[in-house]
């Protein structure tokens, strides 16, 4: 059996035999991992919120309803879980494990935290090895028992850890160039002679190491006394071409670039630019959360409803158009003209603009205005008119 040092050689790719300290190999692997993991969480926190401002819309018989299920996917999805809490959960499967597995006990939805999925050509999928929390299930979940989530053919997670890979070497040499670039270093000149074997020398950088580390490491005001014979001064890197702190900037743009381009996040979303907000926020939708949208409801109206249901339109309806805030007074004239054509109903309205809708029959009608007609009865009015 290997040593500790031997398994992060393994890991790491390192060959030399130095210790390596447990503080360096921290600092190490969070240079490593950090930027990529934050630039992740950032995309999951984005979708994820965008999932959870969404309402999900039930319908019975082609008609809105509020039931059991209204309550499940909007309220709390189990005892121990609110929604906002579930579905963050859930985008955090997705994109960490490419996959993500929800299965119903009693009324209430759990997600998996491991499972076994055992696909049958011509045959329903089996899962297996099912645990949820603490607890693992001994019975074997067949395909119409669970809703199973897979986010893309590829697993993107390991594509951008295989990419990083490069961007993390490259991030933690930059870093370390920088702070070696700008690190104090002085000159220190002496009328003596010493002798030039290894210990004698060794004894004498100690002895200044020893005296200058105070003073050149103190935060206010420190003194050093120096002795006749001995010079000290600053070496001149104004010269020098190294790295500066935008240098580093860029390449941790790159990174968070690259996330963003796995997830169809715009650039500037993922990095909190403010620039082109709305734009930006309307291809976050189409592109990003509007497909997992579409997933979740093929997947829940497939397996919580029958065939004869969704045909007689029973069924479960994602709404993203809630994610985007829209101000009344700046759409008062297409809202008028929405109504006025027949396309919204008052309910309808009232929905765009999140409010909630009345329970009035008038409210659910759709109106037209008087100078709206068919283009047969508008020739006919025409030709009678001469």
């Amino acid at each position: 059996m290997g040593t500790i040092r031997d398994v992060f050689n393994s890991l790491f790719g390192t060959t030399s035999s130095k210790e390596v300290s447990i503080n360096e190999m921290c600092l190490n692997l969070s240079s490593n991992i950090f930027y990529k993991e934050l630039a992740i969480n950032s995309a999951i926190n984005l979708i994820a919120n965008a999932i959870v401002v969404s309402d999900f819309r039930t319908f019975s018989n082609g008609k809105e309803q509020r039931k059991d299920n209204h309550y499940l996917f909007n309220v709390a999805p189990n005892s121990n879980q609110s929604s906002s809490n579930f579905w963050h959960e859930f985008v955090s499967k997705l994109v960490y494990d490419n996959e993500c597995l929800i299965i119903m006990q009693g009324e209430e939805l759990w997600i998996a935290d491991s499972f076994v999925r055992e696909p049958k050509l011509f045959m329903k999928t089996m899962y297996k090895n099912v645990v949820v929390d603490d607890l693992k299930f001994e019975k074997t979940f067949y395909e119409e028992d669970v809703f199973y989530f897979k986010l893309n053919n590829y697993h993107m997670k390991s594509l951008i850890d295989s990419v990083y890979r490069d961007y993390g070497k490259l991030l933690s040499s930059s870093m370390n160039y920088y702070k070696r670039s700008n690190a104090l270093r002085v000159l220190l000149k002496m009328d003596a002679s010493f002798g030039q074997t290894d210990e004698q020398q060794a004894e004498m950088e100690d002895m200044f190491n020893d005296q200058l580390r105070n003073f050149l490491s103190a935060d206010s005001a420190a003194a050093l006394p120096l002795q006749d014979g001995i010079d000290i001064s600053e070496m001149d890197s104004s010269k020098a071409s190294g790295l500066n702190s935008r240098d580093i900037r860029a390449v941790i743009d790159d990174i968070f670039d690259l996330v963003a381009t796995a997830f169809n996040i715009p650039k500037g979303m993922l990095k909190g630019d403010l620039a082109d907000v709305e734009k930006q926020t309307d291809n976050f939708i189409m592109f990003c959360v509007n497909p997992i949208a579409r997933m979740i409801e093929d997947e829940v109206n497939r397996k919580y409803f029958s065939k004869d249901e969704y045909l007689k339109r029973n069924y479960v309806k994602v709404d993203t158009t809630l994610i985007k805030y829209t101000d009344p007074v700046k759409i008062a004239t297409a809202l008028d003209k929405l109504l006025s054509s027949g396309t919204n109903s008052v309910n309808d309205n009232l929905r765009m603009i999140g409010r909630e809708p009345l329970e009035e029959d008038w409210a659910d009608k759709h109106f037209i205005t008087k100078n709206y007609s068919e283009f047969e009865e508008f020739m006919k009015s025409q030709s009678e008119k001469g």
